[in-house]
């Protein structure tokens, strides 16, 4: 089931997730609706939060990116950083929950996750490149985080104009989304 995304200034974004303590029927359920709402939308990676569910779990999918190296799709449950490469480099993110926003953000080059899967078995992964930063911009999400947040405070004035077009509710994208303005789903 395609879920709508929450976007811009809605609460949910700013709150951070609470961990799963186990799996259940509905944790599975809303895992699988997150990986197809995430290929709805044709993004990459998607928080719970995003899709207005606070649980700490998100959904990943590089696979076909050219930087995705045949990446499989990865589901995270309770996914922390527990080390970041000194290395820094810029990438230009872009999120489902700001639609049209991009901008350049810098972050570690590498990152070490560790994360429980469907089965509540923990795994460490190492991950470079596009991964690694997937994974940062996803669990910043869980955290109550937004890439724009990770700007430096000269771009986001200079994406002021964006931002309040987005609080106002004009909002322009291809998948269900839910604004904070309007208690109803719409899609464009």
């Amino acid at each position: 089931m395609i879920l709508p995304i929450c976007v811009y200034n809605h609460p949910v974004l700013r709150k951070r997730a609470e961990p799963i303590e186990e799996v259940t029927d509905e944790i599975v359920s809303l895992a699988e609706n997150m990986f197809e709402t995430m290929a709805n939308a044709n993004g990459i990676g998607l928080a719970a939060n995003q899709v207005g569910v606070l649980r700490s779990i998100v959904v990943v999918d590089i696979s076909e990116m050219e930087d995705g190296d045949g990446t499989p799709p990865l589901c995270l449950l309770n996914p922390t950083i527990v080390a970041s490469s000194p290395d820094e480099v810029e990438y230009e993110e872009g999120c489902l929950s700001l639609p049209g926003l991009r901008d350049v953000v810098v972050r570690p080059s590498a990152v070490t996750v560790e994360y429980d899967d469907l089965d509540m078995r923990h795994h460490r992964l190492d991950a470079t490149g596009l991964l690694a930063r997937v994974l940062q911009h996803e669990i910043d999400h869980l955290n109550g985080v937004l890439f724009i947040d990770r700007l430096p405070a000269m771009r986001r004035v200079m994406l002021k104009n964006k931002l309040k077009k987005l609080e106002r509710g004009t909002v322009e994208c291809n998948y269900p989304f839910v604004h904070p303005l309007r208690s109803k789903v719409e899609t464009t």
